[in-house]
């Protein structure tokens, strides 16, 4: 399994179909907080092991700064970075090309994309707009529906288009739609050059599109019709389809799929296929400690990582056993 084994920057986005408030505004989002609830918040024991490894990384507690070691090296990391230019997506005549209130408003930024010249920055409350590297001005916003929710972009760089994820007012924001455009048509604000995608998948929730960009696939998951499919990231064409019988969740790594099905008492059954064709390369069970519950299962190329409460963390390898 040579795929298995590459370092590469992986780059993968799932956008799971979820019912949006009307408002589209964020109850729970970062920041709403006071400064003593930051701090306490900060303070707070972690019990989350992946907000432990952030915490090391990027710094939090002023006590590991003062003492040294990688919270200290924080600052130094950002010191060369200087301010290029600034671009805002807020337009006062927002309302003259949208219906949904909350579109109208000012909102946080929650994803940057940049394709070549052109910057994407999409807002809280679904707006989307592209900017022009060249000219440092917008060159149109993506919403091309008035009560379109944009949820989430994607970057194709197999045929250099932009995928956009979105949901409508019209559909109560339950089912994703995917559109891909050209990047040369955005930067000649010729929106209406894209062409909607995966039309034939119900994609309510919990159903999802996940983008792979290592291995050039798009995963679907259709609640409706109980099925996972697999496409090809290049041209969109379906390659395989899963069944859901069991199926708990499905992980991705360079060339194999994980697939974790429902756990007994003592056990939890797992599959690998291999993500180009589907078919199954092996087939085991990882026994558990009765009666506590899972925290997570991940796959890590070859490597397959468990964690059940109270319990060490396992590292496995898949092919041996070991």
């Amino acid at each position: 399994m040579d795929g298995s084994k590459r370092s590469q920057l992986r780059v993968r986005l799932r956008v799971t179909a979820r019912r949006r408030g009307g408002d589209g505004a964020d109850r729970a989002g970062p920041g709403g907080g006071t400064g003593g609830e930051r701090k306490r918040r900060m303070d707070a024991p972690l019990i989350n092991s992946a907000a432990k490894l952030q915490r090391r990384e990027i710094g939090g507690r002023q006590l590991a700064a003062r003492g040294g070691g990688a919270a200290a090296a924080v600052p130094e990391r950002f010191r060369n970075m200087q301010l290029q230019e600034e671009f805002d997506t807020y337009d006062h005549d927002a309302h003259l090309f949208v219906k949904l209130q909350f579109l109208k408003k000012r909102s946080k930024i929650i994803e940057i994309v940049a394709a070549k010249d052109i910057i994407f920055a999409l807002a809280h409350s679904g707006l989307c707009a592209a900017f022009s590297r060249v000219t440092n001005k917008r060159l149109s916003f993506l919403n091309l529906s008035p009560d379109e929710v944009i949820r989430s972009l994607f970057y194709n760089k197999n045929n250099d288009s932009l995928i956009t994820v979105s949901v409508y007012a019209s559909d109560h924001f339950s089912t994703l739609k995917c559109r891909t455009t050209p990047i040369e048509y955005i930067r000649r604000d010729q929106l209406d050059a894209g062409f909607p995608l995966f039309e034939s998948e119900s994609l309510k929730w919990p159903g999802f599109v996940e983008f792979d960009d290592v291995n050039g696939k798009v995963l679907t998951y259709s609640a409706q019709d109980g099925i996972y499919k697999v496409f090809d990231l290049k041209n969109y064409s379906f390659l395989y389809s899963i069944p859901d019988t069991n199926v708990q969740e499905i992980k991705i790594s360079p060339g194999i799929m994980l697939l974790i099905y429902d756990r007994t008492p003592s056990y939890v059954p797992l599959k690998i296929l291999s993500i180009e064709d589907g078919k199954p390369l092996k087939l085991f069970k990882h026994l558990l400690h009765r009666g506590k519950k899972i925290d997570f299962i991940e796959q890590f190329n070859e490597k397959l990582l468990v964690k059940q409460e109270d319990e060490n963390l396992q590292i496995l390898d898949v092919w041996h056993d070991t």
